[in-house]
């Protein structure tokens, strides 16, 4: 997958202001080899079906051989009776001659077998095309989860702060004297409220870090996310059912594997059929007399075999694959009602999901916490809206995550 967009990069000490789109744009180019690794089996996958449909072609070749020395004595006559042989000299071959000879053989009926190969080097293809956008998806996922995490302890830092912010006031009040009094109930909750702000601090610095590792940027760059919006998706159980019923990549790989048992059913029987080429070809030479072969000529034929007898091999490879194209079958029929029944699941999911996100939007958009600025005037109005904020960010969070496994089931990248 090749990205448009430039790496973004930041100052020292400045706070980086960005949008979840973005963010997972980043961590894909910052996480590029993923990307690159999807793209590369489905490269290795076309290249194999290349690779197959090039014995479609005849295969051409030829030889120049030059004879830089004389080869000497190339007949002998046996003499029995006297036990030895007898050398004569033949006048055919001597030094510095020259035989040219280029061949082109073109399969006839092997082109059958050869489809077949094809077939089954397309069906590898497809599913690598399927499974291509999973570890980018993965990576978009895992940023969307640090994203949202991020935001939510932002909340909750707000929310604690708020809450020391109050205790705080509490004992101002409670005290008229220049020297603060406090009581040990107070001190102790001013203890908890005080512990629960340095780890709320501790908490969204440990996430922001582990946030730009997935950019690629420096552990200690302050991040300023923009919440998101809630996503709509307008998916119907009816439309997830359609489109997971050819797109999903364990349907999609299932029907591909019935793809190739049946090319390797076929193949097996036409271990049955003579193998028969055409062959064709040019020599020029003058290795051998003219009284014997011209000096250059062409020739064409037709060459033909057949196994036949195998001890039962052909046979028993027919019923194999015959078996396995069942088992296929099979395979085909139980995934997509896996998948069925995993997408229903999942709907139902998004759509529980989907309420829950509006009920919590609806709640943090009342009256009471609505404030553009982000600056409310009391504590209390502070932690509420923040409260609320973060249960709205869980909640599109957890739609999010319902509608991400679905859209995989769908097969949609």
């Amino acid at each position: 997958m090749l990205f448009a967009t430039q790496s973004r990069r930041v100052a020292p000490n400045e706070v980086h202001r960005i949008s979840l789109p973005e963010a997972q744009d980043q961590a894909a180019q910052a996480a590029n080899p993923l990307g690159r690794l999807g793209q590369l089996q489905v490269e290795a996958a076309k290249q194999s079906r290349l690779a197959a449909q090039g014995d479609y072609f005849p295969k051409i070749s030829g030889y120049n051989m030059h004879l830089n020395k004389t080869p000497g004595l190339i007949l002998s006559v046996p003499r029995p009776l006297q036990g030895i042989s007898t050398a004569v000299p033949v006048n055919v071959v001597f030094k510095t001659q020259t035989a040219v000879n280029f061949t082109a053989v073109q399969p006839i009926t092997p082109l059958f077998q050869i489809h077949q190969l094809v077939k089954i080097a397309r069906a590898d293809e497809n599913i690598a095309r399927a499974k291509a956008g999973m570890p980018v998806a993965a990576t978009a996922a895992k940023v969307q989860k640090a994203y949202f995490a991020l935001l939510i302890a932002q909340r909750e830092l707000t929310v604690a702060e708020a809450k020391a912010k109050a205790v705080r006031g509490k004992s101002l009040i409670a005290s008229a004297s220049p020297v603060l009094n406090v009581s040990a109930e107070q001190e102790g909750e001013t203890f908890q409220v005080e512990k629960a702000v340095l780890i709320a601090k501790s908490n969204v610095q440990e996430l922001s870090a582990t946030l730009n590792d997935m950019l690629g940027w420096p552990a200690d760059t302050e991040l300023d996310l923009v919440a998101p919006e809630h996503l709509a998706d307008g998916i119907t159980l009816q439309m997830a059912s359609d489109v997971a019923a050819v797109s999903n990549p364990d349907v999609v790989e299932a029907e591909q594997n019935l793809v190739k048992a049946r090319a390797g059913h076929a193949l097996s029987k036409m271990e049955y059929m003579p193998v028969i080429a055409a062959v064709g070809g040019y020599a020029n030479q003058d290795v051998i007399t003219t009284s014997v072969l011209p000096r250059d000529f062409s020739y064409f034929g037709i060459m033909a075999t057949l196994n036949i007898f195998d001890g039962g091999k052909r046979e028993h490879g027919v019923k194999m694959r015959a078996a396995q194209v069942e088992m296929a079958t099979m395979a085909v029929q139980l995934t997509k009602a896996k998948v069925a029944g995993a997408i229903k699941k999942s709907y139902f999911e998004v759509d529980r999901a989907r309420q829950l996100t509006l009920l919590a939007q609806r709640m943090a958009s009342a009256p009471r916490v609505v404030n553009a600025a982000y600056q409310p005037d009391s504590p209390e109005d502070q932690e509420a809206k923040a409260t609320l904020e973060a249960e709205m960010f869980k909640a599109e969070l957890a739609y999010r995550e319902a509608l991400a496994g679905l859209k995989e089931l769908m097969g949609a990248r």
